[in-house]
């Protein structure tokens, strides 16, 4: 695996930061691109070896720059990880912004799009490539109040499946990751946002998320780099087409 080119959405913070973190740490080159400025800026200062972009993934010209940096700089990739990914809002779907709802599908969704038609020319051409996308334990079940990113991620699901079999063929594996309720401030703000849609207090919510898994868990960002190192290692050689949920086995979301 070492010495791999490893390009990562949404990696300013949280899972996408981890994921870039651990692939640096295997010995891999990685590429990061961010909506946040402020997140970019420290990312130059703490891990000035790694290629670090501002650019929002629903924005096509941002994201040709970016990958056309990466391109240049590296004449292709050898694994994408299609992670930028927003909550959105939550509440009852009659109460719900329309314009809320398309940035939550446009960032999880279109975003990905954008990132994997780019790795698809890419890999293709070299006959070999991993694309691992960021589902949820949301894209395999239905979650009261999530609508738009539940059908975000249920879309990322369908994605997979379709690229596995588009791109197989040319020796390309596609594979998503399913996490289960993420430890870190993204999720607290899910919690918040949850809590005030339904009423329910947000030690309730948060227990909710714990005991609708088999292991009574959370999950952390270290589980799922864990599991991405895995699927872009040989070892994974033959897994693709798969959903591959990080999440302590989620038995109910309500």
């Amino acid at each position: 695996m070492e010495g791999q080119r490893v390009l990562i959405t949404g990696g300013g913070s949280g899972i996408g930061l981890r994921l870039a973190e651990r692939f640096a740490e295997a010995g891999d080159r990685v590429a990061l691109c961010d909506a946040d400025p402020a997140a970019i800026a420290r990312l130059e200062t703490t891990h000035p070896d790694m290629i670090a972009a501002k650019a929002d993934v629903t924005d096509e010209a941002e994201m040709r720059g970016f990958l056309d940096q990466v391109e240049a700089q590296w004449g292709g990739v050898d694994v994408v990880c299609a992670n930028a990914g927003t909550g959105g809002p939550a509440g009852r779907i009659e109460d719900l912004d329309y314009d809320a709802w398309q940035a939550c599908v446009g960032v999880n969704l279109h975003g990905a799009f954008l990132t994997c038609r780019w790795a698809a020319r890419l890999m293709r051409a070299q006959g070999a490539g991993v694309i691992l996308l960021t589902s949820s334990t949301s894209g395999l079940h239905g979650v009261p109040y999530r609508s738009p990113y539940v059908a975000a991620k249920w879309g990322l699901v369908g994605l997979t499946k379709t690229l596995a079999m588009e791109l197989g063929p040319a020796g390309v594996r596609v594979n998503a990751i399913a996490p289960g309720a993420v430890e870190g401030e993204r999720m607290e703000r899910v919690v918040a946002m949850e809590a005030e849609a339904s009423g329910r207090p947000e030690a309730e919510v948060r227990e909710v998320y714990a005991k609708g898994s088999s292991l009574r868990t959370w999950v952390s960002a270290d589980d799922l780099a864990d599991m991405a190192l895995f699927l872009a290692s040989p070892a994974a050689s033959k897994v693709s087409g798969q959903i591959l949920a990080v999440d302590g086995h989620t038995e109910s979301m309500v």
